[in-house]
């Protein structure tokens, strides 16, 4: 009678311990935090030097800018627009 308790105790246990883990591993994604255009015009474009206020220059000039300095700053397709678009509504 002991022996049934018991392994049904155990019994219960594993699976409250499968269950609470097989739900934290579903849970446990990563976190990615996609930056806004402000903040990659700020990490890349004035880290390296002091770059110029986005009215200093108009919509086509920040474009051809960005398009240019995408490779120096080693910056995805996406990345560029996010800035691009920052810089337009700076503008």
């Amino acid at each position: 009678m002991n022996k049934h308790k018991l392994l049904g105790g155990l019994l219960i246990l594993v699976v409250v311990l499968v269950t609470v883990w097989v739900i934290g591993c579903a849970s446990n994604k990563t976190l990615v935090t996609e930056k806004s255009g402000a903040q990659l015009w700020g990490e890349n474009c004035v880290r390296c030097h002091n770059a110029p206020s986005p009215p200093a220059f108009n919509d086509y000039q920040w474009e051809t800018i960005a398009i240019h300095m995408r490779v120096r700053a080693s910056l995805t397709d996406e990345e560029v627009q996010k800035i691009v678009e920052f810089l337009k509504m700076a503008n």
